[in-house]
């Protein structure tokens, strides 16, 4: 048998100890922290190229947050891939709450589903901060087009299947999810014409080389109102006050086709729920903020708050029900 070393056992309990009295002070330091928080400036992900409509959301929502929690809120566009660069940069940050990402119906709801490796799980890799607002999808013909209502439309389909025509700005775009959601709700078959991206689309519309586009109502209230395209329904639970005299979809016989795009706030993970909570509350407030709402409703985007719980039921149910449209059409990005 080995004696024991007196000297050794005394080093271990002195390491066991510093080890205890480390591990107790790790839970204060980090509510410490928290306590403090936000004690710099935080980044806001916006996994769109600067300039769009996307962006200004962004940044009139990042302008009003930080003037609420005293510190900066910079702007970081991460463009490309179907919002998934930026989104999964958001994903793999740590979950101290300097870093969030603009979520969307792109980012959180298709791209999970249409790329193969998004690198983010839309639900396990976020925490739900709360919603910022939605955009409504407008279904649109050009001025001169024969078509006054949705039903002329549907009639339309259903006399001449796959002959009519509707654009989007690509493949997995929500402009196109949309009109596969309609097609699916009025039993008919109509022809994607998949433009890449700008307003190729909507110029082809005007020019009367596509017969529709379904659109959000922030690219499609300049052309309303200019008169260079004709709204036949808005696709939100009642009429728009941007558009009186536009009827809603359940006003033209298809009730549960409702359809929005739409912006959230989004942090790691991992973020602790004192951290959440704080920013939480700042996102409200600046929801609530009269320049904040005038600006993005000029936008087209009709701001509306949410509990922290709600946005998490909200995700998961429009994840679920764009994933059945993209599996039910077979597509899918690599």
């Amino acid at each position: 048998m080995f004696a024991s070393n007196p000297a050794s056992a005394a080093t271990r309990r002195r390491f066991l100890l510093a080890s205890s009295l480390l591990l107790g002070l790790a839970p204060l330091a980090s509510q410490a922290a928290d306590a403090a928080y936000p004690a710099k400036p935080i980044t806001l992900i916006v996994p769109y190229p600067a300039g769009g409509a996307n962006d200004a959301v962004g940044r009139i929502v990042g302008q009003k947050m930080g003037e609420i929690l005293k510190q900066s809120v910079i702007v970081d566009n991460r463009g490309g891939a179907g919002t998934t660069i930026g989104t999964a940069l958001a994903a793999k940050a740590p979950g101290d709450g300097y870093t969030l990402v603009l979520g969307s119906l792109s980012s959180h709801a298709i791209s999970p589903h249409l790329y193969r490796q998004p690198g983010y799980d839309a639900i396990k890799d976020f925490a739900p901060v709360g919603m910022i607002g939605e955009a409504p999808i407008v279904l649109e013909v050009a001025t001169n087009s024969p078509f006054k209502d949705v039903k002329q439309v549907v009639e339309q389909a259903k006399k001449t299947p796959a002959t009519l025509t509707y654009g989007s700005a690509g493949n997995g775009s929500p402009l196109h999810l949309s009109a596969e959601l309609f097609k699916r709700a009025a039993s008919v078959d109509m022809t994607h014409v998949p433009y890449k991206g700008g307003n190729a689309h909507t110029m082809d519309l005007m020019g009367g080389r596509i017969d529709m586009i379904f659109d959000t109502l922030t690219s499609a209230t300049p052309l309303i109102t200019s008169g260079k395209v004709r709204p036949l329904a808005v696709a939100s639970t009642e009429r728009l006050p941007e558009l009186p005299n536009v009827p809603t979809f359940a006003e033209s016989g298809y009730p549960n086709f409702v359809v929005n795009a739409w912006y959230a706030l989004y942090a790691p993970a991992k973020t602790s729920p004192e951290v959440l909570a704080k920013l939480h509350q700042a996102l409200n407030e600046a929801l609530a903020d009269a320049d904040a709402k005038d600006r993005l409703t000029k936008l087209g985007v009709r701001s509306k708050a949410s509990t922290q719980d709600e946005l998490a039921k909200f995700t998961k149910a429009e994840l679920d029900r764009y994933g059945s449209v993209i599996s039910a059409i077979g597509l899918k990005i690599d």
